[in-house]
């Protein structure tokens, strides 16, 4: 019900879309933070049980890396065009 009055307020004009917007990107960045962490986490592990297969291991994890970075920048340009 409170996502619903704020949309009505930032609609109306009594809240600041890009203050809104700022905050939308903090929570939306902490997706691919927490992603990037737990996916080097698990790659290191998998790297340390299995030397033999670490050059394998560190092409999918720069794969995943630039895939989950790719959704940081969709909520980037995201927050610019919401607080323009």
């Amino acid at each position: 019900m409170s996502a619903l009055l704020l949309a009505q307020a930032a609609a109306e004009g009594g809240i600041d879309n890009a203050g809104l917007a700022a905050i939308g990107y903090g929570i939306g960045a902490l997706g691919p933070g927490i992603g990037i962490g737990y996916l080097v986490g698990q790659s290191v592990q998998a790297m340390a049980r299995q030397p033999e297969a670490a050059g394998m291991v560190r092409t999918t994890m720069f794969l995943g890396i630039a895939f989950v970075e790719a959704l940081a920048l969709i909520g980037f340009v995201v927050f610019f065009l919401a607080g323009a």
